[in-house]
């Protein structure tokens, strides 16, 4: 039985690459998969799911008015599953559209994206996931500083902590670090950037 699943994790926690190796997966036995990302994931080329380890796959990209259900109907209405990178991103509207292809099409969703933001508030999609998704996994990560498990992202400039400003800012190692509670609220100024 087909279901939606929400895979979160903090930054660096291997979403990307997980999508990667679950496409692989499938392909290997013949089954085709649909992979799509959010229009707002401008870190590498537009249309590209990327890992930090080097490996990346085409994807079809989600725009703010894209309908969902209607791309996959469009690419491969019997894709075996669907795979969704950077679904914080997404709209509540986005993630009903998700849950229509599992409920309707019976196509496993798997979407896979950060909780919570810098500032420890829920993007619109990861909120809409974790009242939408059948099921919910963590996917873990090691504090950047310490080595306990990161639940939260520390945006930093120059060095310094950032707790203000705009929701979406794309960035990777040089702009977020993956940290526990205690290393968001008190991070080693002395280890900033390195």
């Amino acid at each position: 039985m087909a279901q939606l699943y929400y895979r979160y994790g903090a930054m660096n926690s291997g979403k990307s690459i997980e999508i990667i190796k679950v496409a692989h997966n499938y392909e290997e036995q013949g089954k085709s998969v649909v992979i799509m990302t959010s229009a707002l994931d401008t870190r590498e080329e537009r249309g590209t799911v990327a890992s930090r380890v080097g490996l990346s796959r085409g994807a079809h990209v989600i725009e703010a008015d894209s309908d969902c259900f209607e791309m996959v109907k469009e690419i491969d209405p019997d894709a075996s599953c669907i795979l969704i990178d950077e679904a914080q991103f997404l709209t509540k509207a986005h993630v009903l559209q998700l849950a229509k292809i599992v409920d309707e099409l019976s196509i496993p969703v798997i979407a896979f994206g950060l909780k919570n933001d810098f500032q420890n508030k829920l993007f619109e999609g990861s909120e809409a996931l974790l009242l939408y998704a059948d099921k919910i996994e963590e996917m873990k990560t090691i504090c950047w500083f310490c080595g306990r498990k990161a639940t939260m992202n520390l945006r930093f400039h120059d060095n310094q902590p950032v707790y203000e400003g705009e929701q979406i800012q794309v960035g990777g190692n040089e702009s977020y670090y993956p940290v526990c509670r205690k290393h968001y609220f008190n991070p080693p100024l002395d280890e900033m950037g390195k």
